[in-house]
């Protein structure tokens, strides 16, 4: 009896691409994958931009992805709201890509009584958005933010992201966020359920050892952590759990092998 093919999870930074610049052989695994008729999922904790403009980003690095081969920390963000809260209000800090997000449940985003404030990432906080987010928060809004990092990459260097912003509202309102981004395995089952696949016939593939490796191991699914991005060998042994397989980069995968 032949072996049921593996579906695949794939993070973005550090696994196919670096910045602007694809990680070499990572364009030969997607079109192994594509070839095999594999089905597969890119995943990432950045909610500033949209599907489209990701795949945009992936087209000019020289890897043809296209934008419903994309999933990002605001459509899960989206996706457990409207599951939470149907046509609910929400006041909303970040760019397109959360606001799109949420404008395609249904909601309305609203700074007057909202059911929830949203945090994701922007290129400019504004402490007057911070100080209203603040306010309703005390005033009985749920508190939910996309993702848990504390630091982004920018071709300047390293700049606050959504963790570090919750972090200041957090400790203005004593309310911690419920984040929804890895290594929340919600966003791991939100994306198999996009997918439409199962846990136990799909890898995670990823460069952290504490967001990808732990939010597949979290979710029932194998793990690959590749040693392209930000996870070295010397950092892997530091945890308590492992993924399945090491390899050095998304080149070394064959995914028949995998199986």
């Amino acid at each position: 009896m032949a072996k049921e093919k593996k579906n695949y999870l794939i993070d973005m930074d550090g696994v196919l691409v670096h910045g602007k610049k694809l990680i070499p052989g990572a364009d030969g695994f997607i079109n192994r994958l594509i070839e095999e008729k594999r089905k597969f999922l890119i995943l990432t904790n950045n909610p500033l931009y949209t599907t489209r403009d990701l795949a945009h980003r992936l087209q000019v690095t020289g890897l043809n992805i296209s934008e419903d081969r994309l999933y990002t920390s605001a459509l899960a963000t989206a996706a457990f709201l409207d599951k939470q809260r149907p046509k609910g209000t929400a006041y909303v800090i970040g760019e397109l890509g959360l606001s799109e997000a949420i404008h395609a449940i249904g909601y309305t985003q609203t700074s007057v009584n909202p059911d929830y404030v949203v945090l994701g990432e922007t290129f400019a906080y504004s402490i007057e958005q911070i100080t209203i987010a603040v306010r309703l928060i005390n005033a009985g809004a749920r508190f939910i933010a996309t993702n848990p990092d504390p630091v982004g990459n920018s071709e300047q260097g390293l700049v606050p992201a959504c963790g570090a912003m919750a972090a200041l509202i957090e400790r203005a309102t004593g309310i911690a966020p419920y984040y929804v981004g890895k290594p929340n395995p919600l966003m791991m089952r939100s994306a198999l359920n996009y997918l439409d696949v199962h846990s136990e016939n799909t890898i995670m593939v990823g460069d952290r050892m504490d967001t990808d490796v732990l939010s597949g191991i979290s979710s029932g699914m194998d793990t690959v952590l590749v040693l392209s991005g930000t996870t070295d060998r010397a950092g892997m042994e530091k945890f308590s759990y492992r993924p399945k397989w090491v390899f050095e980069s998304v080149a070394d995968i064959n995914p028949k092998e995998l199986d």
